[in-house]
Formats: structure tokens, sequence, C-alpha cells
């Protein structure tokens, strides 16, 4: 909850009350159409200090609950004052009413003021939903750009560790092949070696048989030839 917007409403639903206050008088002194025009003026400050106290509840909703409990009772105490200064300027209104127009029933009166106020809260009752629709969308709509925004960003993050997966993939798939080579080399160099090792071995086989014989010979020679 932002505290300062909390601190602007509060300054703006004193603003409105304290106009409301005056009202009262205003319109008890007043007669014909001042009155009518002060009645409406009342019944729009009226709805424009309830619209206050709507966004007051809104802004109470994330707030801690010990500022919230505080200021949950004196947002009750507001609209119970504005209440009772409704009720004022009704019993009011329909007080002069009858003293004006003593020829008139009072059930008439009453009935055609019932008909104003209903009017009135059922006007105001439609510009408070608006108001609140406007809103709910307004907050809808910037809940799917911030979801917009979180998804693109999520996209670029994937495609930037797709291309480096597809990097080392790459490289990956070269060290396969320069190691395929290198085997490749390594076989036949392996397979040279053995051909020379069965070379050596026989050559050095055919020596020692050489040797061998030479030295029988000699043995022969000098032993059993005489």
């Amino acid at each position: 909850m932002s505290s300062e917007e909390f601190e602007k409403l509060h300054e703006i639903y004193r603003s409105l009350y304290d106009e409301l206050q005056l009202m009262p008088q205003r319109i008890t002194r007043s007669h014909g159409e001042e009155r009518k025009r002060l009645m409406r003026v009342f019944d729009e400050r009226t709805g424009e200090t309830e619209e206050v106290l709507q966004s007051m509840d809104r802004e109470l909703i994330g707030a801690p609950s010990t500022f919230r409990n505080g200021m949950s009772t004196k947002i009750r105490m507001y609209r119970r004052d504005v209440a009772k200064l409704q009720r004022d300027v009704r019993s009011s209104d329909l007080g002069t009413g009858l003293a004006g127009r003593p020829g008139e029933s009072r059930q008439g009166i009453y009935a055609t003021q019932n008909d104003q106020s209903t009017h009135v809260q059922s006007q105001r009752a439609l510009l408070i939903q608006g108001t609140s629709s406007l809103n709910n969308a307004t907050a809808s709509i910037e809940r799917s750009q911030r979801m917009a925004a979180e998804t693109d960003q999520i996209g670029n993050e994937i495609i930037e560790e797709l291309g480096e997966q597809r990097d080392q993939l790459d490289r990956t798939r070269d060290r396969l092949v320069h190691t395929g080579e290198n085997l490749s080399r390594s076989r036949k160099i392996l397979r040279s070696m053995s051909r020379r090792i069965v070379t050596n071995k026989l050559l050095l086989s055919v020596i020692i048989i050489m040797e061998l014989g030479i030295l029988g010979a000699v043995v022969y020679l000098k032993f059993f030839r005489k």
C-alpha cells in the first residue's frame, strides 16, 4: 500500500467533508431554485466522498494489519458522519417543504423527495460501478502487459540459452570429429607397429636359428671332425 496515496485520499476526504458540513445550514436558509441547486451540489459531493472512501478501502487491502484495522475504523466513522449529514439535509428539506406548501399532503412530498433521492442514489451507484469497472479493467490491462513483458523476457532468455546450447553442440561435434580422425590415425599406427613387431620377431627367429646352426657347425668341426 502507498501511504502517500492514502494521505492524498484522506486530504481529499477532509476537503469534501468540510464543504458538506456547511451544506445543511445553507440548504435550510435557501428557497426555490437555489435550494434545488444546493441539493444537487450536496448529492454530487456526497457521491464524490463515497468514491474517495471506496478508494481508501482499496488502498487498505495490502496494508499491514495494525495499520489497516485502525484506518478501517476511521473509514467507518467517516461514512457514519456523511450519513448523518445526509439525514440532516433530508429532514430539513422535508420540514421546509411542508411548511412552505401547507396545501400538499405529507405523503406526496415524501414520495417526491424519495423518488429524487432514489434517482440520485441510482445514478451515483452507476457512477461508482462504472469507476470500479474502469479501475478493474485498467488493473487487468496492466497485469496483461506485465505478463506479456515477462513472457517476452522469458522467450528471449530461452532463445539465448538455445543458441548457447547449439554452440556447445557444434563444438562437441567438432571435437568428436577430431577424436575420430585421431583414432583412425592411431589405429593405422598401431597396425603398422604390429606388422613391424611381427617382422622383427621373424627376423630375430631367423638370426637365432642361423646362430644356432653356425654354433652347431663350429662345435662339430672342432670336436667331432678330425
